[in-house]
C-alpha cells in the first residue's frame, strides 16, 4: 500500500518522540536493542491467527522520514534543536526478522524482531503495531469465515462500514484470509484483487417496475448479472421476476449469473429460491446472501442446509465486529547484549528476554505440532525439549519424527531490504497451504485446542533467573 519514497515520521504516538528525545539527550542513542512484536491472546477466542500487514509495515519502515515540515511542527512543540537535527537525517539502519506474511501464528511468540539502536527501534513501535495488529485481525477473521463456508465463496463487501482508509488495508488482509474478491474498487486496483459487485435497491426503485429494472440491468450486463430480489417482495415479486429475466437472457444466448438475498430469514428464503429456480431449469443460477454475516451465522446457515453459493460479508469482517483490536505488543528484550524483561505479578504477562528466534516442528503428517522459541545462538538440532512458558512441570519432548520447519526470516539487513515480497495472490496461496497444515482441533470455533508454544531450556532458565533476580530486588 505504501510504496512512496517518504512516509512521515510523525505517524507515531507522541510519547515515542518524547522518549526518543530523552534517549538522545541522555547519551543513549547508540545503545543496541532488540524489540519483539507479539500478541498475548489468540483473537476471537480461536486457536490461531493469520499473520498479515508485513509488506506495508516494512515498506513504511524503510521510507520513514522527517520532512522539513515535520521538523518545523516538532520545533513548534518545543523539541530541542539538537534532536531535530538528528531526526533530519533519520533512516532505519537496523535488522528486521519476521514470519512470512500469511503464515499461521500463535500467541506469545515473536512475530517480528527489530535489532537497531534504541531510538530507531522506539520510533517504529506504533507504526509496526498499527499495520500488523489490524491486518492480522482482519485476515484471521476472514479465514474463520472462509473456513465456516465449507468451500463456498466469501467476498469482502465491507468498504462502506470500514473506519476510513482502513477499508484499503482491510480489503488487502481479507484477500490474504481467503476472500475471493472485494467491492472496494481502489483496493482491487492497487492490490490486483478481483472487483466484485451487483446493484443496490436504489437501482430498482429508480424504475417504474422491478421487472423493468431487472431487464435494463441484464441488457447492460448480459453475462454478469446478479439481481437483488428483496426490494419489494422476495417470493412473490423478486424471484419470479428474476426467473423471467433468466429466460429472457437464455433466448439471447446468455445466462443469469446469480440472485442476491439481503434481508429476512436467509436459510428459509435461499431454500425457497433454490426450489423455484430449479423448477424452472435454472440450476446454474447461484444464490448470493449478505446482511450482517459472520463465521457463526455462516456456520448456522450451512448447518440448516441452506443452498447458498456466495457469502457477501461486510460490517462484521472489515470492522472485526466481535473483537475490534488485537492485543499486539512491542517489548524490549535486550539492550547492549544484556537480556531484559518487563516484570508483572501475572507470570503470563512477563515477556521473553534476550535475542530470540522461532522454530516450528511438524509431525509425520506434515502438520504443525509445536512452535519453539529459542535464543538466537541455539541450534535447532540440539533442542530435545520445549518447556511451557509458565507451568514448570509441562514440557514436550522433541522426538526424532518431528521435522524442524524454518519460519523466521531476515527481511531487512542494516537498513536494506533483503527479502523478495511475493505477490498478494502468492501470499494468499501460501496462507491457505499453511492453514491446511493446522490440525482441525485448533480451527473449531468453540473451545479450540490450545496450540503449544514452548521455550528452549536455555531461554526458560534465563527468564526464570531474571524473574528471581527482580523478586529479590523488589
Amino acid at each position: 500500500m505504501f510504496k512512496e519514497e517518504y512516509f512521515s515520521g510523525l505517524y507515531t504516538d507522541f510519547y515515542e518522540l518524547t522518549m526518543s528525545q530523552a534517549y538522545f539527550l541522555s547519551g543513549k542513542k547508540d545503545q543496541k536493542v532488540v524489540f519483539d512484536l507479539f500478541y498475548r491472546k489468540n483473537p476471537f477466542g480461536g486457536g490461531y491467527a493469520v499473520f498479515a500487514g508485513l509488506e506495508d509495515a516494512i515498506r513504511s519502515v524503510l521510507n520513514f522520514r522527517f520532512s522539513q515540515n515535520d521538523l518545523d511542527y516538532l520545533d513548534s512543540l518545543g523539541f530541542e534543536k539538537e534532536f531535530l537535527n538528528y531526526l533530519k537525517d533519520f533512516k532505519f539502519s537496523g535488522n528486521i526478522y519476521s514470519f512470512k506474511e500469511g503464515d499461521i501464528v500463535f500467541n506469545n511468540e515473536p512475530l517480528l524482531k527489530i535489532e537497531a539502536n534504541i531510538i530507531e527501534a522506539q520510533l517504529l513501535e506504533t507504526m509496526l503495531l498499527n499495520f500488523i495488529n489490524y491486518q492480522t485481525l482482519i485476515a484471521t477473521k476472514t479465514r474463520r469465515m472462509v473456513y465456516a463456508s465449507k468451500g463456498r465463496t466469501v467476498v469482502d463487501f465491507g468498504m462502506r462500514r470500514a473506519q476510513g482508509l482502513a477499508a484499503i488495508s482491510g480489503s488487502r488482509a481479507s484477500f490474504i484470509g481467503g476472500a475471493l474478491g472485494t467491492s472496494n474498487t481502489y483496493a482491487a486496483k492497487i492490490f490486483d484483487i478481483p472487483a466484485i459487485g451487483t446493484h443496490a435497491h436504489s437501482w430498482i426503485q429508480s424504475f417504474e417496475s422491478e421487472y423493468e429494472a431487472f431487464k435494463k440491468y441484464a441488457d447492460v450486463y448480459p453475462d454478469d448479472t446478479t439481481l437483488l430480489v428483496d426490494t419489494y417482495d422476495t417470493l412473490k415479486s423478486g424471484i419470479p421476476n428474476a426467473i423471467k429475466i433468466a429466460k429472457y437472457l437464455e433466448q439471447k444466448g446468455h445466462k443469469l449469473k446469480a440472485i442476491r438475498l439481503d434481508s429476512g430469514d436467509l436459510a428459509y428464503f435461499s431454500k425457497k429460491a433454490r426450489k423455484m429456480l430449479d423448477e424452472n431449469n435454472l440450476d446454474y443460477v447461484k444464490i448470493v446472501v449478505s446482511n450482517q454475516l459472520d463465521e457463526h451465522i455462516i456456520d448456522s446457515l450451512l448447518d440448516q442446509n441452506a443452498p447458498i453459493d456466495i457469502f457477501g460479508v461486510g460490517t462484521k469482517l472489515i470492522t472485526s465486529y466481535s473483537q475490534p483490536a488485537l492485543d499486539g505488543v512491542y517489548k524490549l528484550a535486550e539492550i547492549d547484549g544484556r537480556p531484559t524483561l518487563k516484570f508483572s505479578e501475572n507470570t503470563e504477562k512477563i515477556n521473553l528476554p534476550g535475542n530470540k528466534k522461532v522454530i516450528r516442528f511438524l509431525n509425520a503428517e506434515n502438520e504443525f505440532f509445536i512452535d519453539g522459541v529459542l535464543l538466537n545462538d541455539e541450534k535447532e538440532s540440539e533442542i530435545t525439549l520445549l518447556r511451557h512458558p509458565s507451568i514448570p512441570f509441562k514440557k514436550t519432548e522433541i522426538e526424532d519424527n518431528l521435522k524442524p520447519d524454518k519460519v523466521f526470516f531476515k527481511v531487512v539487513d542494516k537498513g536494506k531490504l533483503v527479502y523478495d515480497f511475493p505477490s498478494l495472490r502468492e501470499i494468499r496461496d501460501f496462507s491457505l497451504k499453511r492453514f491446511n497444515q493446522l490440525p482441525p482441533e485448533f480451527k473449531r470455533f468453540v473451545n479450540p485446542h490450545i496450540y503449544r508454544v514452548g521455550l528452549s531450556d536455555k531461554l526458560y532458565t534465563l527468564r526464570h533467573s531474571l524473574i528471581e533476580r527482580r523478586l529479590e530486588h523488589k
